[in-house]
């Protein structure tokens, strides 16, 4: 513990054992997001605890920097926060996550996150971390195969074959799907210079509230496990970025 009585966080690169092992565990989803993923792990004095998942290549990213007249290497996509049960709060976490991501990555500018109300989200971590609301994003249908599993809407394609990063893949074909409609989700923006923030302020909508319950702090919207399962092995002696603030 620091002397400010607050826990120590130490945040690193994370393996992808190590990220699959959190997401599936304790994210609702259950799941690892597809396609080129920056995942940063989290440990918890001493204690590994989840990881915060970035991609630079999601739906959406790409035309959300020329629209700002920026590259599309400039803007990264928020996409999971999976977390075991812990002592630091979910936008401290964040935060810090975020502080990370830009210095390792000077030419990021902007991040942008989704809240799902399927799932009865409203975005409180963004709110708690001073995320700017935009309305919400298109309306895109979930579809589901015979079996009744639903598939990413990527992989739903004429022919049964996606294309992702260049590369071919075998998915489902519209006949054999079943398309179910659903409203768009919560869209969230963190600008991360000056100039970027003064670019989307005049984008900024009221903040949506939370449905059947008032916002109080943080909302442990991404807290769905608090089982302690033995997380996976990380490889000693890694240069971890330790933050006691």
């Amino acid at each position: 513990m620091s002397s400010t009585n607050k826990p120590v966080l130490k945040i690193d690169w994370a393996t992808h054992e190590a990220a699959k092992f959190a997401c599936v565990n304790w994210h609702y989803s259950k799941t690892v997001p597809v396609g080129k993923l920056v995942k940063i792990g989290v440990w918890e004095n001493g204690k590994f605890i989840g990881v915060v998942i970035f991609s630079p290549g999601a739906a959406g990213v790409g035309r959300i920097g020329p629209s700002l007249g920026m590259p599309t290497t400039a803007v990264a996509e928020l996409q999971r926060v999976a977390l075991t049960s812990h002592q630091s709060t979910v936008s401290r976490i964040i935060k810090i996550a975020m502080l990370f991501l830009k210095n390792s990555n000077p030419g990021l500018r902007l991040l942008v996150s989704y809240a799902d109300l399927t799932q009865g989200h409203h975005g409180g971590i963004y709110q708690a971390t001073n995320w700017v609301y935009v309305g919400r994003s298109s309306a895109t249908p979930d579809w589901y195969n015979k079996a009744g599993k639903k598939v990413h809407d990527r992989n739903v394609t004429v022919t049964g074959y996606s294309k992702h990063l260049g590369k071919y893949s075998k998915g489902e074909k519209i006949a054999d799907c079943v398309k179910v409609p659903r409203e768009g989700k919560h869209k969230y923006l963190m600008p991360l210079d000056k100039e970027m923030s003064a670019k989307i302020a005049p984008l900024a909508k009221p903040y949506p509230k939370r449905v059947k319950q008032a916002m109080t702090g943080d909302q442990p919207e991404q807290r769905r496990r608090d089982t302690d399962l033995p997380a996976p092995n990380i490889a000693e002696n890694q240069p971890f970025a330790e933050v006691t603030e």
